[in-house]
C-alpha cells in the first residue's frame, strides 16, 4: 500500500452523514506520547491480542474445520466457470508440493521464484513453501514480460540465486527465462501441463507427501522468513525485503481487532481481487486477510486498464465481493461503469459491506461520485476506507477503520504498532516500529542499518499531518514524501501528494495521473500521463486515432489549459497551482521504474528518466505545453 495524501481541512466524523460503522469496526482509540525532544509516539491502547504460529497453522485449521468451503476459484475467461479449490484440497497439495520442495533441497538460500500472475497454482506452490520453512518471492510479471533489457529481473535472481522457478507457461516468458538462465541453476516449473521443457505443477502437486513434511511444518517459528518483496527499485537495484512469519500473521491479527466483523462472521468474507502478489497490498493485505479468516478468494483476470477491466467488470457480475479493494484506477473505471449498468450499481451498493482504496490517493471527485451513485441508488453513502503502510510494514501501519468524510484519511496505528513523529523543516516525519516491521533487507547488512533509527524505529520517508492535535483518534491525513517535496525560488514549500491529487481532479478526465515539476524555479508546472481514451472520446476521434494526433487536438488542449485555470481558481498560492502542463505520449516505463503493477507512478523516476520532457516544459519558445 502507498501512502495517501492529505486534502487540506481538519477531519470531522459525522456517523449522521455517514451511517453507523459499529456493525463493522472497532471504534478508533489512540494514545499520544509526548516527549521532551518535541517527538510523539503514537499508540493503540488495544494491546495486540496473541497471532498465529505461521500462515500455515490457519491452512491447517481450516482444512479441518471447513473442507470443502471454497478457499481459491479462478476461470480462463469472462464467460468460463470457475475453476475451483476448497480448503481440504488446497492443504493436500500444498502438503505434496512442500514435499517435492524438501527433496530439491530448497531454502532461504535457494528460495521458490515465481514470475507469473496471481492464479491457484501460484498460489498453492507459495504456500507449500511457506508450510516448510522455504521463502517464496514473487516477482511481478512486468520484470518478465513487458521489459526490454530484463535487467532488473537479473538483479533479482542473482541476489536470491533460486531453487526453483515457477512460471504460468514457459511460451510467454521464453525471452525472460533465456536471459536469467546463465544465472542459476534452479528447475523450471510450469502451470501448463504440455510444456515439455519444464516440470508440470500438476505432477508436484501430486508428489507422495513424506514425513519430512511435517517435522520441517512443526520447525516453522514465527521469525522464519515467509518470503521476499521487492521494492521497485526505482532509484536503483531492487532490495529484497524479507517477511517473516511473524509480520504476516501480527499484521492480519490486528487488522481482526479493527475490522471486528471479521471475527463475527468467521467464513462469510468473499474477495474479488485482481490486485498483484507481487506486492504487499494484493499478497500481504489481501490474501492473507482470505486465508486468516476462511474466507473464499475469486482470482480476478482483469485489472484497471484498457481492454482489462471488462473482464474485472464480468467478473463483478458473476461474484459479488463483501469488500470491494481497489487502487484509483480502479474506481475511476468502475464509477464509468456503475453509471452505465443499473443492474451492477443496485447488487454493488446493496451487497458490498464498504470499499477500501489504497495504492495511491484517491481523488476527491472519486470519492465523491462514489457516495453520490450509492446514495442515489440504495439511499445511504457506501463506507468508504484505507490504510497506510509499506512492503517493510506488511503492509498494516495504520488503518483507517471509521467513516471519514472525505477522501486521505490515514486512520490510527494498529494495535501493537507505534509511530514516532519528529518534526523536519515544516513537517513531521514519522516512523514505524512494531512487530509487523521488516527485520531487514536480504544480503544487504549495510541498507538494513540505514533503515532504521537508533530506536528501532523503521524510516519509512513519510510525513503525515494529525487531524487534530488535540484528538489524535481523528486519524492522520499522509503529507507527503520527505524526500518529494521541494521549495520554489520564492521559498515555498510545494506538497507533491496534495497537488497531484488536486491536479488529477482539475484535469479529470483527461489525466491518468501527473508528474510535479518546478524544483528551483518560480512556478510549480506539470507532466501530464493522459488518459487516451478519454481524450480520443472528447476530441471526436476514433479509436484508430494516434496518441501524438489526440494530445495535439486543439479540443484536448483547450480543456486541460481549462482544468489548470479551475486549478488556479481553487488555489492563487504558487504552490498550489501549476502554469504549464505537458502531455506524454510515451506511456511511464516499467524498466524505467516508472510505475508499478498498481498504476502508482513514481515521480522522482519519472523526473529522471524524462529530464528531456522537463527541459522542453521549462522552454518558454517551445509550443509542446500548455499554459494558462
Amino acid at each position: 500500500m502507498q501512502p495517501l495524501p492529505d486534502t487540506g481541512e481538519e477531519e470531522t466524523m459525522t456517523t449522521a452523514a455517514r451511517g453507523d460503522a459499529s456493525d463493522l469496526f472497532a471504534s478508533p482509540k489512540t494514545v499520544a506520547e509526548h516527549r521532551a525532544d518535541g517527538s510523539i509516539v503514537l499508540r493503540s491502547p488495544e494491546p495486540l491480542r496473541e497471532s498465529a504460529r505461521c500462515i500455515g497453522d490457519w491452512l491447517e485449521h481450516f482444512a479441518r474445520q471447513s473442507p470443502d468451503k471454497v478457499f481459491l476459484a479462478e476461470r480462463v475467461g469472462a464467460e468460463a466457470p470457475w475453476t475451483t479449490v476448497t480448503y481440504a484440497q488446497a492443504l493436500r497439495q500444498v502438503r505434496g508440493a512442500a514435499s517435492w520442495i524438501l527433496e530439491q533441497g530448497l531454502s532461504a538460500e535457494r528460495p521458490l521464484a515465481i514470475l507469473s500472475d496471481n492464479s491457484i497454482d501460484h498460489a498453492l506452490l507459495a504456500l507449500a513453501a511457506q508450510h516448510v520453512g522455504v521463502p517464496a518471492a514473487a516477482i511481478s510479471p512486468a520484470y518478465s514480460l513487458m521489459s526490454k533489457d530484463f535487467d532488473k529481473l537479473k538483479s533479482m535472481i542473482a541476489l536470491l540465486e533460486p531453487g526453483a522457478i515457477y512460471v504460468s507457461a514457459t511460451k510467454p516468458f521464453a525471452a525472460a527465462l533465456a536471459a536469467i538462465k546463465p544465472l542459476h541453476r534452479a528447475p523450471i516449473i510450469s502451470g501448463n501441463a504440455d510444456d515439455a521443457d519444464a516440470l508440470a505443477f500438476r505432477t508436484i502437486a501430486t508428489t507422495a507427501e513424506t514425513p519430512d513434511v511435517e517435522e520441517a511444518f512443526a520447525a516453522v517459528t514465527p521469525d522464519t522468513i515467509a518470503k521476499f518483496l521487492f521494492t521497485s527499485g526505482s532509484t536503483g537495484t531492487p532490495k529484497a525485503v524479507i517477511n517473516t512469519q511473524r509480520m504476516l500473521t501480527s499484521s492480519q491479527q490486528a487488522k481482526a481487532q479493527t475490522w471486528t466483523f471479521l471475527e463475527e462472521s468467521r467464513g462469510s468474507l468473499v474477495i474479488l481481487d485482481w490486485l498483484p502478489w507481487s506486492h504487499t497490498f494484493g499478497a500481504n493485505h489481501n490474501f492473507n486477510l482470505v486465508l486468516r479468516n476462511g474466507g473464499s478468494l475469486y482470482i480476478d483476470g482483469g485489472k484497471p486498464a484498457p481492454g482489462l477491466f471488462a473482464t474485472s467488470l464480468a467478473n463483478l457480475k458473476s461474484v459479488m465481493p463483501t469488500v470491494y479493494f481497489n487502487v484509483p484506477r480502479g474506481f475511476d473505471m468502475l464509477i464509468a461503469a456503475l453509471r452505465g449498468d443499473e443492474e451492477l450499481r443496485r447488487r454493488f451498493f446493496s451487497e458490498v459491506k464498504f470499499a477500501f482504496y489504497a495504492g495511491a490517493a484517491l481523488p476527491q471527485n472519486l470519492w465523491d461520485a462514489l457516495a453520490e451513485l450509492s446514495t442515489k441508488t440504495v439511499g445511504r453513502t457506501l463506507p468508504m476506507v484505507s490504510a497506510w503502510g509499506s512492503t517493510e510494514t506488511s503492509p498494516l501501519a495504520t488503518d483507517c477503520h471509521f467513516l471519514a468524510e472525505r477522501s486521505g484519511n490515514i486512520g490510527v496505528p494498529i494495535p501493537g504498532t507505534e509511530l514516532k513523529l519528529i518534526t523536519s523543516g515544516d513537517k513531521l516525519e514519522v516512523r514505524v516500529r512494531g512487530p509487523n516491521v521488516t527485520p531487514g533487507y536480504w544480503k544487504a547488512p549495510e541498507l538494513t542499518r540505514q533503515a532504521f533509527d537508533e530506536e528501532g524505529f523503521y524510516l519509512i520517508g513519510d510525513a503525515v499531518k494529525l487531524a487534530d492535535s488535540e484528538r489524535p483518534e481523528r486519524g492522520l491525513f499522509f503529507d507527503g514524501r520527505v524526500a518529494e517535496d521541494f521549495k520554489l525560488n520564492s521559498g515555498t514549500w510545494v506538497n507533491v501528494g496534495t497537488l497531484r491529487v488536486a491536479g488529477i481532479a482539475a484535469l479529470a478526465p483527461l489525466a491518468q495521473d501527473i508528474v510535479v515539476a518546478g524544483h528551483g524555479g518560480d512556478e510549480v508546472r506539470f507532466l501530464v500521463f493522459p488518459n487516451a481514451a478519454a481524450c480520443r472520446a472528447h476530441a471526436g476521434l476514433p479509436e484508430t486515432a494516434a496518441v501524438g494526433d489526440v494530445l495535439a487536438d486543439a479540443k484536448v488542449r483547450g480543456a486541460i489549459a481549462q482544468g489548470l485555470a479551475k486549478l488556479k481558481q481553487q488555489s492563487a498560492n504558487s504552490s498550489g497551482h501549476a502554469t504549464r502542463a505537458l502531455l506524454l505520449v510515451e506511456p511511464p516505463s516499467v524498466d524505467g521504474g516508472e510505475i508499478t503493477d498498481k498504476g502508482y507512478i513514481n515521480q522522482r523516476a519519472v523526473l529522471t528518466r524524462r529530464a528531456d520532457a522537463v527541459a522542453r516544459l521549462n522552454d518558454d519558445a517551445s509550443d509542446e505545453w500548455i499554459g494558462l
